[in-house]
């Protein structure tokens, strides 16, 4: 989808790009083979150069170019072309708010491999991990996850960011990521109900009372976010392909969903959910 995009260009949205499309412009390469285009010729000097542009930063592998350049609702456009540098992330911490909190688990999908990262364990190996990949992908983690990551590790994560939040937004699907999750027909089985404060008291009892059940069910449902986040961006970029000329041409097939190597703990889930009910009524 990304040679076929011209969003990223200066000057040209939406409207223009669908007129290019359907004026038979519809990639780059039928760009430059058009004698007629029905542009200012200052347009079409700058479509010139990004699009030279563009072909030089694909080519070398840069997503980070057409990130930099694209509404976050249109970044879907990247996934295709550099999924196979591209990791999903998402973070577990011990409060809901940046400040005076920390980060307890983080866990990382590539579409194949699974990784994890535990506080007191092995959280640093995170920062030299996720250099080997150019895109990451989250829900609502240009807010939340990367800010935090970037706070508590002192450094900043410069990949293109696709944050699912925008793009799921843009097809009418809103809230958190569970709530997206559901509309979008994704089960989460044993894990339902189970959310980010609840995500806190998983830790805290694990804390609390060595309880490593409770660390091996926030591992099993911090990993379930990212590989879900797979799903979803294959969702989404479909949904989105479905509304251009390429719907039968680049539409993706549904990823495999991989083991999860922990299992969440029912009798701990039910536990923890009866105190929070006792202490605060929900």
């Amino acid at each position: 989808m990304l040679k076929n995009s011209f969003q990223h260009i200066p000057g040209i949205g939406e409207k223009t790009e669908r007129q290019l499309w359907n004026s038979g412009i519809i990639d780059w390469t039928s760009f430059f083979k058009t004698s007629h285009i029905n542009l200012s010729p200052k347009k079409i000097e700058t479509m010139t150069d990004c699009i030279e542009g563009s072909k030089k930063n694909l080519q070398s592998n840069n997503p980070k170019f057409f990130s930099g350049l694209m509404p976050a609702a249109q970044q879907w456009r990247i996934f295709a072309d550099f999924r196979s540098s591209t990791a999903y992330i998402d973070i577990e911490t011990t409060g809901l708010q940046m400040w005076g909190c920390e980060i307890t688990t983080i866990a990382l999908y590539d579409g194949s491999s699974i990784k994890y990262y535990v506080q007191g364990h092995n959280l640093d190996d995170f920062i030299e991990d996720i250099e080997k990949y150019n895109v990451i992908v989250t829900y609502n983690g240009k807010t939340f996850d990367v800010p935090f990551i970037e706070k508590h590790f002192r450094t900043s994560l410069n990949h293109a960011h696709i944050d699912l939040r925008y793009v799921l937004k843009s097809l009418g699907y809103s809230g958190g990521l569970k709530k997206c999750e559901k509309a979008m027909g994704i089960d989460r089985g044993n894990l339902d109900g189970v959310d980010g404060y609840f995500a806190v008291l998983l830790w805290h009892d694990y804390q609390q009372n060595q309880n490593e059940k409770a660390l091996e069910t926030l591992l099993a449902y911090n990993i379930e976010d990212v590989v879900n986040l797979e799903i979803l961006m294959v969702m989404a970029y479909n949904m989105r392909i479905k509304a251009t000329p390429f719907a039968k041409t680049h539409r993706l097939p549904l990823p495999k969903v991989p083991k999860i190597p922990f299992k969440p703990d029912s009798e701990t889930i039910d536990r923890i959910r009866q105190q929070a009910f006792s202490l605060y009524g929900f």
